[in-house]
């Protein structure tokens, strides 16, 4: 059996939510590897909306185990809030379902506030974070100093731990002129969302390798995009972990030679949300029709998407440092109606042309986009099942992005909906 990571091969918002969704049905198991709940994806089966952020989006189909992994770092009480959420809509959450690794590490309020802090500050650099405390979480994981799951089985030892913790976290605090945090209130947050999330806890590295050996299907599920990982993203202008594919093995705790394809999502235009480099960005009348039309606001945050032409200088590297096998179009549609349409094919940088994104921060800032221009078309493409039902134009445009990129398109879609998808190759059939 085929085991499967999805990956965002853009910075996020690539329309994952209804490809993984599709690949859900296939699969027996579901798992996250990385991110937090600053991550979304919206699902539409059937009519009804389902807005994920933390939990896999297997949980919403019956049969699925879905398995947050140890790259995830877990706010315990948004998986509370989410878990009620998708139980008003009829959705059964236990641990029939939902497994989380033991050494998870926690986001608590205290990291939600040092994020605030930091983008509220005069000082540094403005990523642009969601503010819900991803950051300084990833921080304290790598700092030795984390809250883990398995700690709130073990209340003994808390104070001990959570006083490590404040010790770090309140020379901060002093030092952005805020009021120290005691160490009574840490522990009450702790103590007091620790039955909600206990009963989901276990040694996922374990259970995974079963169900590997048992022959299931799995299928690892990223959050965000490469272009916004920690090494390989437009640094600083990146997320705290790793994006790309690779994160998929050690996220999970499974190795590599676990994964069978990888799937990278990537509209068929670029877009961002935050600071940070887009050398095809669009502040115009064409980069709003593209916005408007392609509806794009963040699942989490509700902030208008940045918008431009596709880069196929970035999708290209996406490719190369994900290993990324085949790539799901999405959004194809949204480009109906256009004279014509441009990709990005290189950049110049001082004069010269390169063929790659730098990774120096001033270079990323320097960069000009060189282009090539091709025809659009004005019949429309939305709701397409079959490579019949596409424009010529359309096929065209297709066809020469995978040229540019040097990888094949496994899936084009057209619609948010699950079935206006036009499948070339099934990741599950390798």
């Amino acid at each position: 059996m085929a085991n499967v990571v999805v990956v965002g091969a853009q910075w996020g918002d690539e329309g994952k939510g209804k490809l993984v969704d599709w690949l859900s049905e296939q699969a027996d198991v579901v798992v996250r590897f990385q991110g937090g709940h600053n991550a979304g994806h919206t699902l539409v089966i059937d009519g009804e909306v389902y807005k994920l952020s933390l939990l896999p989006s297997g949980i919403v189909r019956p049969g699925k185990l879905s398995v947050i992994g140890n790259g995830v770092v877990l706010d315990p009480y948004a998986l509370a809030s989410e878990v009620d959420r998708l139980k008003t809509q009829g959705v059964e959450v236990s641990r029939d379902n939902l497994r989380i690794a033991d050494n998870c590490s926690l986001i608590l309020s205290l990291h939600r506030d040092l994020d605030a802090m930091r983008e509220d500050s005069n000082s540094g650099t403005k990523i642009g974070t969601t503010r819900r405390g991803i950051g300084p979480a990833y921080e304290d994981k790598v700092g030795r100093r984390a809250i883990r799951l398995m700690d709130l089985a073990d209340p003994a030892e808390l104070p001990s731990k959570v006083e490590r913790l404040l010790t770090h976290h309140n020379a901060l605090r002093r030092g952005l002129g805020q009021d120290e945090i005691s160490a009574r209130v840490v522990l009450e947050e702790i103590t007091t969302i620790a039955p909600k999330v206990l009963p989901y806890m276990d040694v996922t590295w374990r259970l995974l390798d079963q169900e590997r050996r048992a022959g299931k299907r799995i299928l690892f599920e990223g959050a965000q995009g490469a272009l916004l990982d920690v090494e390989h993203g437009t640094y600083p202008y990146v997320t705290s972990s790793h994006t790309v594919s690779g994160q998929a093995a050690a996220g999970s705790g499974l190795g590599p030679n676990a994964i069978n394809y990888v799937l990278g999502i990537a509209k068929a235009y670029t877009t961002r949300v935050g600071g940070g480099p887009f050398p095809t960005e669009l502040d115009d009348e064409i980069g709003h029709r593209i916005g408007d039309r392609g509806r794009e606001f963040g699942t989490v945050t509700g902030r208008r998407r940045r918008c431009g032409w596709l880069d196929a200088v970035l999708l290209r590297q996406t490719v190369s440092t994900s290993g990324i096998d085949g790539i799901a179009l999405t959004k194809l549609d949204v480009l109906d109606g256009f004279e014509e349409i441009r990709v990005c094919i290189g950049y110049k940088l001082d004069g010269r042309e390169i063929d790659h994104m730098p990774a120096s921060e001033s270079a990323q800032a320097r960069l000009e986009p060189i282009y090539e221009t091709m025809p659009g078309w004005s019949d429309s493409t939305a709701k397409a099942r079959s490579w019949t039902q596409l424009p010529g134009e359309a096929v065209k445009y297709v066809r020469r992005v995978e040229e540019l990129i040097g990888c094949p398109i496994a899936l084009v879609s057209t619609s948010p909906e699950r079935q206006d998808t036009i499948l070339v190759r099934n990741p599950f059939e390798g």
